[in-house]
């Protein structure tokens, strides 16, 4: 079964930094460009969302030093634990708050961008640099609409089942995403512990697509947490 990651953590996780958080824009300076890369195991970065980050490791420190002079852009890596591989894929973040600690360690707070492929590695020391392209979802002909508002209503479902089953209160977010693409990316980071999962639907180019494969999770995982409840409430 597939755990959601509630927006509630994200605002939690940047008020401890005492970061107010903003949107950034979106639009790529140029279509192939050098980037420094930044893999990080079993993690993928959606654009629109936030990921804030621990930087003590001495490379990683020098890397965001050079890019704070710079337009504070790194691009996101998923590192497949099982084999060590790194994805292709991934997601450019671009730094949007930061603190420094006394011992040069850091707190980021980063903003997801576009997604990029990578074509070749520049250099790998002291840390990666990748030569990458900016990839984006391809036109669609159809309606998106509808499938966009079955998927927001499944969401709606899981969440009201996982609270119920687990007898908390879990408030829906207010900030969902109205247009499809935005809804796809959002609702690809809440699928929690299936890091694969969630690389698949980063790579994929058509957002039709990837609400469709998120429809067909969501309604598995709706239809588990309804069985679970229901035998729940028998036993109770």
């Amino acid at each position: 079964m597939l755990r959601l990651r509630i927006s509630q953590f994200e605002r939690a996780v940047a008020q401890c930094f005492g970061f107010t958080l903003d949107t950034m824009d979106f639009s790529p300076s140029v279509a192939v460009r050098e980037l420094p890369l930044f893999p990080l195991p079993e993690l993928v970065l959606f654009p629109g969302r936030r990921l804030p980050l621990h930087i003590f490791e001495f490379r990683y420190r020098i890397l965001m030093n050079t890019i704070l002079q710079g337009d504070r852009r790194f691009g996101v890596l998923m590192v497949d634990p099982t084999t060590g591989e790194i994805a292709k894929v991934g997601c450019c973040a671009e730094v949007i708050h930061y603190q420094r600690m006394p011992d040069d360690r850091m707190k980021i707070m980063t903003l997801g961008q576009q997604r990029f492929r990578v074509l070749d590695y520049v250099r790998e020391t002291p840390y990666r640099v990748g030569l990458v392209e900016w990839i984006e979802d391809e036109p669609v002909e159809e309606n998106l609409v509808p499938l966009a508002d079955e998927v927001d209503q499944l969401l709606r479902d899981v969440v009201r089942l996982s609270a119920k089953l687990t007898s908390q209160e879990i408030e829906f977010p207010d900030d969902i995403p109205d247009l499809p693409l935005e809804l796809s990316y959002w609702v690809a980071s809440t699928l929690y512990g299936v890091s694969l999962e969630q690389q698949s639907l980063l790579e994929m180019q058509n957002t039709l697509n990837r609400l469709e494969r998120e429809a067909e999770i969501l309604t598995s995982t709706r239809n588990n947490l309804a069985a679970r409840t229901a035998l729940k409430d028998v036993l109770e």
